[in-house]
Order: structure tokens, then sequence, then C-alpha cells
């Protein structure tokens, strides 16, 4: 008998397995252990050489990892790349499920590894930004030729639209002049980003300004910021690097990505009085609740204050 029809036939002859789902923390040997406990009180001979039949196929994936390069087990990557893989791999496996195409979900059974947020130690204070603005807007050598001046306001606008339209990285690389607008005297941005969403940014009349001007006649199909090699569209490694290049000029002591500024608008722009869902509906967040991260990671007050210290 196939390995899905009998682990398949254990959950289907164990309450429906819902328990021994919630309660795994450590993986599927655990909850194969705690089926055959279960079984062990009231089950069938046929039903327990399932189980154990089951627990040697976990055991046997045990062996095989033994020994096996750390690329191998994920043993070679942080703990936040290792709960994204995880949550990759869980995502395929219940897709699978709700087509049918899976007898069962095992990935369900498979817990992330928690993680300590650290969303506060990703957010740029306001003269950190700026002075990010500052050392982008200057050429990397002081005698500098008007390519690389152009270079350099390039990569000033760029740092600022990021901040200012709070974009994520792919939003802005690929960014063509049809997709900015004149509003009176400022602009808008349409933005196409994660889950295939679009949503328009109204842009403040110095950003928009300062688009304008590093325009020099290209048409509507142009990328907005184009690659030095060709014209073409910036990738989002070119744009990671210049940020951690402009980082490196301000002298700052983090090594920050083009996501921290997108981190900055939110937090600023809550500080300053902004409406926490006219920040969901710039960033584009689907929940109120993941924009309301921002407040936790930079509360205004605490209990703290309050004591005689």
């Amino acid at each position: 008998m196939a390995l899905d029809e009998r682990v398949s036939g254990v959950f289907e002859d164990a309450d429906d397995g819902s328990e021994a789902f919630d309660q795994a923390e450590d993986g599927v040997p655990q909850v194969l252990s705690r089926l055959s406990e279960a079984d062990d009180r009231a089950a069938t001979p046929g039903q327990l050489a399932i189980v154990e039949q089951v627990t040697a196929d976990a055991q046997l994936l045990e062996l095989w990892l033994h020994g096996r390069s750390q690329h191998t087990q994920l043993g070679h990557l942080a703990p936040a790349s290792r709960a994204r893989k995880i949550s990759s791999i869980k995502s395929l496996f219940g897709f699978g499920h709700r087509l049918g195409y899976l007898p069962f979900d095992v990935g369900r059974v498979v817990r992330r590894p928690k993680l300590k947020d650290t969303l506060a130690e990703r957010i740029l204070s306001e003269g950190d930004v700026h002075r990010l603005f500052l050392a982008a807007d200057q050429p990397s050598s002081v005698k500098c030729t008007p390519l690389q001046e152009k270079r350099a306001r390039r990569n000033y606008v760029l740092l600022r639209l990021l901040y200012t339209a709070g974009l994520r990285v792919d939003e802005v690389a690929r960014l063509a002049w049809r997709d900015l607008r004149e509003r009176g005297d400022a602009g808008q941005v349409t933005a196409y980003g994660k889950g295939g969403k679009t949503r328009v940014v109204l842009l403040p009349a110095s950003v928009w300004r300062e688009l304008l001007s590093i325009r020099d006649g290209a048409p509507p199909d142009a990328p907005v910021f184009a690659s030095r090699a060709g014209g073409g569209f910036l990738t989002t490694t070119q744009v990671r690097r210049l940020v951690y290049a402009a980082a490196t000029t301000a002298g700052l002591d983090e090594r920050p990505s083009p996501h921290w500024l997108r981190h900055a608008h939110a937090t600023h722009a809550l500080e300053r009085g902004a409406a926490i869902h006219l920040v969901q509906a710039t960033l584009g967040h689907s929940s109120v609740a993941t924009t309301g991260r921002y407040l936790h990671a930079r509360p205004t007050d605490s209990s703290a204050r309050y004591l005689p210290v």
C-alpha cells in the first residue's frame, strides 16, 4: 500500500486527527507517536500495523536527512529565511490538499520556528533618512562627469520616491513614465505590486518636481529610473546596491535595504498624525493589522514613563 494511502487511513481512524495536528510542535514523528498512543487504547491489530509502518517511514526520512549537507536540512539559513521556506512548503502542500490532489495536508504538522519581531530594528529615524538622501545626491568622485552627476541625481530621486510613496523595491524598479500623472501642481504614481494589486499614491509637489527634472523628454514607456547599461529598467539588485552605497556614504551604522524606507514611511507618517487607514491604503496592506505593527514597534507612550525612577 502506498504511503499516502496508509497515512490517510490513520487520520480517518483517529477522530479526524485534528487534535493531534493542533498539538504538534516538533514535527511528524511526534504526531505519529500521539496517534499511535491513541490507537493503542482502541484500535484493531490492522490499524496498529498501519501506524507502525507510518512511523517507520518517518524514521526512514530522518535517517535519510542524517548526515546530509546543511543545505539539504536548511541548517545554513538564518531563522527568518528558514521560516519563509517552511511557509512555502506548507503552502504548497495545503494548496495540493485543497485541490484534492493530495489526500491530506502533510505540511500542517510542521511548525514554523518562532521568530523575534525585529521590525523596530529596521526603522530609520527621520534624520537617517535625510542623510541617505544627501549621500545619494553626491557623485562618487570629486571630479565627476556629467554622466556621474546625472546618475547621482537619479539615485537621489529614486530614494526620495521610495520613502515618500512607500513603494516596494520591485514596484519602483519597473516604473515607466506612463505610471506617473500630473495632479494640479503635484502628481501621482500608479504602482503594480505584491499580489497583483494596483494602487495609486498621491505625491508631494516637491517630489513630483524632482521626478520631472530627470525625465529629459523620455517617452511614456521608458523607465523612470533607467540603467546606465542599455537604458533599460533597473533590477531590484541594482536598487538594493545603490541604497547600500548611500548608507555607506552617509556613515549609517546599519545596512538598510530599500524596504527600510517603506518601514520609515509608515512609522513617520503615523507618528506625525496620519490616519492608520490612510497609511494602509498608501502602502497597499491588505489588513490594517499589518499597518498596526508599526504602532507597536514605535509606541508613543508606555507605563515605564510613569514610574518613580
